[in-house]
């Protein structure tokens, strides 16, 4: 019996018409110009409303030549619902208003064969957004590659849970035909986030957020998820996709493919001055097979 996941932040968080959002879609990955590379496995991009971060996805989701892939794996941070597992869809498709993205049931059932992950009412999975913000460029960029998806709800993670969840999907990694779309925001700052980190050394504070982050997208492309624990402990930098990120690093760690990530974009919402002002960032990054 077919579940579907309705579209559920579409008409809030992006356009609900499918010829606006198509054109949208095309016209910021056109924008980015950047080469479709077979080696890309994987990306990192932002989960914010397309006004705010859907400029930025682009330099993620611009990349992805989808000729080999069949099955794309979406890790997304938890927002509403608290877990300290991951969590699986039970819906059978996922609606996009460009075209829907059925489940790989076959790899659900596989996964939830290991005893470690819980699964996700629909209610949950449709108040999430945090996969879905990924689902119309998903659907853009594999038009007319048949491509199933295994949506993964990353709760809020020990780091031994972090380390587990990535050698247990490592495997899939191997396997040419996945591919991985690993959703976070960088930065929230401002009051109104209660994250409001300074260093003054930096001048303007949009110019030691930027520095923050970057720090933090440093340790990302090495590859070191003890490091960007680390650097977490340390900041406390508010990157809301913290967990699905890690899991990734670790799954990087355990497979025999060689995979390195960079980032491509970095935006923030709004540029900040004084300590009224808050704003996001968004990072977009590509996961490339390490020649």
């Amino acid at each position: 019996m077919e579940t579907i996941r309705r579209a559920s932040h579409a008409g809030s968080w992006y356009t609900d018409n499918p010829q606006k959002l198509a054109e949208e879609l095309d016209g910021w990955i056109r924008a980015a110009g950047l080469p479709k590379s077979s080696d890309v496995r994987g990306v990192i991009a932002p989960h914010a409303g397309y006004s705010y971060s859907g400029r930025a996805a682009a330099y993620a989701f611009g990349n992805i030549d989808p000729t080999n892939i069949t099955r794309v794996f979406l890790l997304g941070p938890s927002h509403h619902y608290y877990t300290t597992k991951c969590a699986l869809s039970t819906a059978t498709v996922y609606q996009t208003p460009i075209g829907d993205l059925p489940i790989d049931l076959e790899v659900i059932e596989e996964l939830k064969a290991t005893g470690k992950f819980e699964s996700m009412n629909l209610r949950v999975d449709e108040t999430e957004h945090s996969m879905e913000m990924h689902l119309p460029y998903l659907s853009k960029v594999f038009e007319g590659h048949p491509v199933k998806i295994v949506p993964i709800l990353a709760g809020a993670l020990s780091a031994e849970n972090e380390a587990m969840y990535g050698k247990l999907l490592a495997k899939y990694i191997d396997d040419p035909h996945n591919f991985f779309s690993v959703s976070s925001d960088f930065c929230h700052w401002g009051s109104r986030f209660n994250y409001m980190h300074y260093d003054k050394k930096y001048g303007a504070i949009h110019k030691s957020i930027e520095a923050l982050d970057k720090m933090g997208m440093d340790i990302i492309e090495t590859g070191d998820a003890d490091a960007f624990k680390q650097y977490l402990l340390e900041y406390d930098n508010t990157i809301c996709g913290r967990h699905p990120i890690s899991v990734f690093l670790h799954m990087l760690r355990n497979s025999s493919t060689k995979i390195k990530i960079k980032f491509l974009r970095y935006e923030q919402s709004s540029q900040c001055k004084t300590t009224r002002d808050s704003s996001v960032s968004y990072a977009s990054a590509a996961a490339k097979v390490d020649a």
